[in-house]
């Protein structure tokens, strides 16, 4: 058996302004809607967010949809040397290890 811990998570250091998410390929499905509703509805505010949290939107266009989502939520806007270009490393703690088999026999024979 190999027990398997998670750790630490650690983004890559380009997050564009408000992402706080791992960026997500171009076939997810929910990048798929939400892009989709951000080009037909620009002011869709539940599509602004989605994009800006998961950087899937050009630095520029992201820096301005980012001071409109934290406008209307009453928020402060980071910095850019608080938010921009930073690892971003969460802990994450399993309650409890994962086995996992390394028998590669599964015929049962």
């Amino acid at each position: 058996y190999i027990w398997v811990n998670i750790k630490n998570i650690t983004m890559s250091d380009d997050l564009k302004p408000g992402q706080k998410f791992p960026t997500p390929t171009p076939g997810f499905g929910d990048r798929v809607f939400y892009e989709t509703l951000y080009r037909q509805n620009p002011v869709s505010e539940m599509a602004q967010e989605w994009c800006v949290n998961y950087g899937v939107l050009p630095y520029d266009e992201a820096k301005e949809i980012y001071k409109h989502v934290m406008q209307r939520k009453g928020k402060k806007i980071l910095s850019p040397s608080c938010n921009n270009n930073k690892a971003i490393k969460r802990k994450t703690k399993l309650e409890h290890p994962i086995a996992v088999s390394t028998d590669l026999n599964v015929g049962g024979g």
